[in-house]
């Protein structure tokens, strides 16, 4: 599987506030938060559920991974998604791993292992 999900009873804003506060123990900060429902609803279309993406950032692993292969900045920063499907809450992000894979490069294959694992502790801690 690309992705890591999970469900959590918790509200779309509260998994967000509990993801903050994980991400903060690992050093990861969250850049930009894009609301996707609040844009198609400004753009004049309909869409019910909560979608969220949030783009977080370690600064001093991305200036590694950058250092070591500036190919990798292409999947710069980091994705996690907190939404609503069929009434639960989702927290979920593309795996690091299967992104970095198509680098061939096995030492950014091993940055991207720690990243995945410590979001993966993120977002665990997070439901």
């Amino acid at each position: 599987m690309f992705n890591y999900t999970v469900e959590t009873k918790k509200s779309v804003e509260e998994a967000i506030s509990a993801l903050e506060t994980n991400l903060k123990e690992e050093k990861f900060g969250i850049l930009w938060m894009f609301d996707i429902k609040e844009k198609l609803e400004e753009k004049g279309l309909e869409f019910e559920k909560e979608f969220k993406v949030l783009e977080v950032c370690n600064p001093q692993e991305a200036q590694k991974v950058l250092i070591e292969n500036e190919m990798a900045g292409y999947f710069l920063p980091c994705k996690i998604v907190v939404y609503e499907s069929n009434g639960k809450t989702k927290i979920g992000m593309p795996k690091p791993t299967s992104l970095i894979s198509m680098l061939n490069d096995d030492k950014m294959e091993q940055f991207a292992k720690d990243i995945e694992d410590r979001l993966i502790s993120c977002i665990s801690k997070s439901i």
